[in-house]
């Protein structure tokens, strides 16, 4: 499957150079090129879906500890004409919830007679972490670091193998969906390899406000289809084990436009995004109780107060100050911390992805263009 190009990072600006000074409603763009000449119905998981039809199916993935069988929900909605296979995933953490509820609302609303091509959705794809509340599998592994598995390998990489094998392969392009992680809010973003074309024209038709690049790290879900050829992106938005209504309206309207911008459903659309190439964590030095009145979205200049850590006997306070100046984009909420914890996810403004810059002798070298802080990024 060679269907991703891989551009140099020079012609990766000029692309998105154009494209953030593009009219907000651009011409359409041709449709991908479906595989098939014909539009029949189509084999998935044992069961034929035809043209028309919506369905839920489901994956073995996985088994109890009693021994009785997991089996992940696939949703299918095969529209009457041809065109692309989109794929939404989510749940890939079991507590990450506003993404299932993104899957959820898109297969409910779309319709197969006003589709071109097909979609398939994920909306659970760590159900035993979901029963539990829990991020992880119940060996307390992260399923999103075992893509794509491996069917003779740990239960994780087991259940990414099958995931991957059953529905992924599938795709033309793909949305994963997730929250912040450990008591931490995200505000709504793509993270994207902005190399590529397909994925830079997804991230600008899904108009999230804002695109973080990042190459994304080996072992997740985004990572891996990027790595055969599936254009993929993330969306990030809100907090863990919450619904919050605007987060999961934004991504339901980000998939709608993306949809319509590969002439699947509806109208395109491309909304002027702000792209960080870099970006920074603000690190607490001290532990104890963690207290923040700063906002998601907020500008801040080098060496502003961000928040403060109370030693809850002594009472002794320490300052948690901004290093760099920039936006805040991800941020822990109000908590008791340990020296080191990671509290606020600054986007840095400018840098060119093509120099290699001096970084300052405590910032973390992985930190270079497209590399996030993969502790605090485990998407």
């Amino acid at each position: 499957m060679a269907r991703r190009r891989a551009l140099s990072w020079s012609a990766a600006l000029t692309i998105v150079a154009m494209a953030l000074s593009a009219a907000p409603a651009p011409a359409q763009q041709d449709p991908i090129t479906v595989r098939s000449k014909t539009w029949d119905a189509v084999e998935l998981l044992g069961r034929s879906v035809a043209p028309g039809a919506k369905r839920r199916l489901f994956l073995r993935a996985s088994e109890s500890f009693a021994g009785t069988s997991v089996e992940i929900p696939v949703l299918v909605t095969r529209g009457l004409t041809p065109g692309p296979t989109v794929c939404l995933t989510a749940g890939v953490h079991g507590d990450e919830l506003n993404g299932i509820e993104i899957v959820r609302k898109v297969f409910e609303k779309i319709e197969a007679a006003e589709l071109s091509g097909m979609l398939l959705g994920v909306p659970v794809a760590n159900l035993h972490g979901f029963r539990r509340s829990s991020r992880y599998l119940p060996d307390r592994r992260d399923l999103n670091r075992f893509f794509p598995g491996h069917p003779a390998g740990s239960s994780a990489s087991r259940i990414a193998s099958a995931l991957f094998q059953g529905v992924i392969r599938h795709c033309d392009r793909l949305v994963d969906f997730h929250t912040g992680s450990f008591h931490r809010t995200n505000l709504p973003q793509l993270r994207a390899d902005l190399r590529s074309a397909a994925i830079l024209q997804m991230a600008q038709a899904f108009g999230a406000g804002l695109i973080v690049h990042s190459e994304g790290q080996p072992g997740t879900l985004r990572r891996s289809a990027v790595d055969e050829g599936i254009p993929a992106v993330t969306y990030e938005a809100g907090e863990p084990m919450r619904f919050q209504a605007g987060e999961i309206e934004r991504g339901y309207e980000g998939v709608v436009g993306m949809l319509g911008n590969l002439r699947m459903y509806g109208q395109g659309k491309r909304e002027r995004s702000q792209v960080f190439y870099r970006t920074r964590w603000v690190r607490v030095n001290d532990g104890g109780i963690f207290l923040t009145d700063r906002r998601l979205g907020a500008e801040v200049e080098s060496g502003e107060q961000l928040g403060t850590v109370t030693d809850p006997v002594s009472n002794e306070r320490s300052l948690v100050v901004a290093p760099v100046s920039g936006r805040i984009i991800g941020m822990a909420l109000s908590q008791v911390v340990i020296p080191g914890f990671a509290a606020f996810h600054i986007g840095l403004e400018g840098g060119d992805p093509e120099l290699t810059e001096t970084l300052p002798p405590d910032q973390d070298p992985r930190l270079a263009p497209g590399q996030l802080d993969s502790e605090e990024h485990p998407e």
